[in-house]
């Protein structure tokens, strides 16, 4: 994690500039700054705290709800600014927009995720509807599967014909059937990202 001891604090009269950026889809939520009491308190707390030059210290989300989990916080080469990853409750600025730069870009791979993750809970009963294409295969294994190496195979037909409108939709579900079909295993977007990341770094 941070350490503070590398931080200059003096060329901003005391404070950092802090870029708070989402740690699933990377949109850039919002600038501000900290001294090393709001930092402290963030390591402390494991949740974003800033220094305002009108209000004080303050705990993002305190009166909203909209708080700001710490993922990670890095100091730049300089030390005099930090990025913070974070885990957003809800939205970042104070006028109900998810980023202080007007709507974020979400990266569709997240949404995907985050929607699996919706459908993945058990669902009411409600009439005679049936249950969604994703309940379905969250529920039979063996569709789950099937419908897994059936997409894979159609991508590599796609790629074998070279394709590529054909290829880039069977990219496209491939892609969806592998998450649904790592999600009963417990597994999210966030674990394989996390693998990748690991195999760059070698």
């Amino acid at each position: 994690m941070l350490d503070l001891d590398s931080l200059d604090f003096t060329k901003g009269n005391g404070m950092v500039t802090v870029v708070t950026q989402d740690a699933r889809t990377g949109d850039v939520l919002m600038v501000a700054h900290a001294d090393r009491e709001a930092l402290e308190r963030t390591l402390a707390t494991g949740e974003m705290h800033y220094r305002s030059r009108t209000r004080g210290l303050w705990h993002k989300g305190a009166t909203s709800g909209n708080v700001q989990r710490v993922v990670a916080l890095r100091a730049d080469c300089d030390g005099d600014a930090v990025l913070a990853r974070v885990e957003k409750a809800g939205p970042a600025c104070h006028t109900g927009e998810e980023t202080c730069f007007g709507p974020g870009r979400w990266d569709a791979l997240a949404v995907l995720d985050d929607t699996l993750a919706r459908r993945a809970a058990p669902e009411p009963p409600s009439g005679d509807a049936p249950p969604s294409y994703t309940r379905r295969l969250m529920d039979d294994r063996n569709l789950r599967l099937k419908k897994l190496g059936e997409e894979a195979a159609e991508l590599v037909t796609a790629c074998a014909d070279a394709d590529p409108r054909r290829a880039v939709e069977e990219a496209a579900d491939l892609l969806y059937h592998v998450l649904v079909a790592v999600r009963p295993l417990g597994l999210t977007l966030d674990d394989v990202k996390a693998v990748l990341a690991r195999r760059a770094a070698r």
